[in-house]
C-alpha cells in the first residue's frame, strides 16, 4: 500500500470489507438507527447481493483499482450516528468520488459533514438522562491491530443496540454521487454547547477518521491505506443507547470488451476438460 491516501490507494485498501456485525444487549434492545447511504444503481438492474469470504480467499486476490482495466471509478461513503436516550444525535458522515473525465484523467471529489442536534435539559438548563453508566467499563478495542477488515463491538450496559456494517457493491452504470456537504470540504467537526458530545469526519494523507465521543461511549470508523487497515469500533457504557457505523464502496466497472469475452469462454471450457 502506499503511504499516502489517493482514490488508487483508498479503493485497494477498501476493496477487502464486505461483512456486517451487530450487538444487542440485554432484552427489548431498540433497532439501530437507520441510516441512508445515497448511491445511485442501476434502475432495471438485478438487486446486488454481498458474500461474505474468510480470509484464504482474500489472501488469494490481487485485487483492482481505480485506473485499472476492471475498474473506472467509485465512490465511498462513511457514516457514524450515536442517539443517546435523551434526544441529543451525533452524525459524522462523508463522500469521497473518483471517475474519469474526458481527458481520460482519474479526478476525484471530497464532502464531509458533521452535527450535534436535539436533545431534552433538565433542571437548570442541565442535559437530561444521557444513559450513561458510571459503573460500565468497555475499553481495549483501540489496541486491537488487525491486516485488514476489523469490526469491534464492546457493549456494557441494558438496551443498546450497536451495529457495524461494510458493503460493496459493483456497477457498470455511470455513477452520480450526492454529496453530503459542499464538495472539496475534506473534515468537518461539530459538538454540543458543553463539549460532551462530539462528531467529526476526515479525509487527509493518512486516511479515513471519523470519530462520534459521548458520554455512554466511542465510536470511531478508519481507514489507513499505509497500514492496509479498514477498521470500524463501537464501545457502549450505558443504556438506551442507539449506535451505527456504516462504510460504503460502489465501484464502477467498465463493459467487457467481445474479445476478452471469448477467451474467458476458451478457458472455462478448457478448465471443464479438467
Amino acid at each position: 500500500m502506499k503511504s499516502h491516501l489517493n482514490p488508487l490507494g483508498l479503493v485497494l485498501c477498501a476493496v477487502a470489507c464486505g461483512a456486517s456485525g451487530a450487538a444487542h444487549a440485554s432484552d427489548g434492545a431498540a433497532s439501530p438507527p437507520t441510516l441512508e447511504l445515497s448511491v445511485p444503481h442501476e434502475p432495471a438492474g438485478a438487486a446486488l447481493t454481498v458474500q461474505v469470504v474468510g480470509d484464504d480467499v482474500l489472501a488469494a486476490q490481487t485485487g483492482k483499482y481505480a485506473g485499472a482495466p476492471m475498474i473506472s471509478g467509485f465512490v465511498l461513503n462513511v457514516i457514524s450516528q450515536w442517539r443517546l436516550p435523551n434526544g441529543v444525535n451525533a452524525l459524522a458522515q462523508g463522500t469521497l468520488s473518483a471517475a474519469r473525465n474526458p481527458a481520460g484523467q482519474m479526478t476525484s471529489s471530497v464532502s464531509t459533514s458533521a452535527s450535534v442536534t436535539g436533545g431534552s435539559h433538565g433542571h437548570g438548563g442541565h442535559p437530561g438522562d444521557w444513559g450513561a453508566n458510571p459503573n460500565a467499563y468497555a475499553n481495549g478495542g483501540q489496541s486491537v491491530s488487525v491486516n485488514g477488515v476489523s469490526q469491534i463491538t464492546q457493549v456494557a450496559g441494558d438496551r443498546n443496540s450497536g451495529t457495524n456494517s461494510a458493503l460493496i457493491d459493483f456497477s457498470n452504470s455511470a455513477m452520480t454521487p450526492t454529496p453530503t456537504a459542499p464538495a472539496n470540504t475534506p473534515a468537518a467537526m461539530a459538538s454540543n454547547s458543553t463539549g460532551s458530545v462530539k462528531a467529526g469526519i476526515s479525509f487527509g494523507g493518512n486516511g479515513v477518521s471519523v470519530a462520534l465521543q459521548t458520554p455512554a461511549g466511542l465510536a470511531t470508523q478508519t481507514i489507513a491505506p499505509s497500514s492496509g487497515q479498514i477498521a470500524q469500533l463501537l464501545q457502549i457504557a450505558g443504556n438506551n443507547q442507539q449506535v451505527a457505523n456504516a462504510l460504503q464502496l460502489h465501484l464502477q466497472t467498465q463493459q467487457m470488451p467481445a474479445a476478452m469475452l471469448r477467451q474467458l469462454g476458451v478457458l472455462q471450457a478448457l478448465q471443464n476438460r479438467r
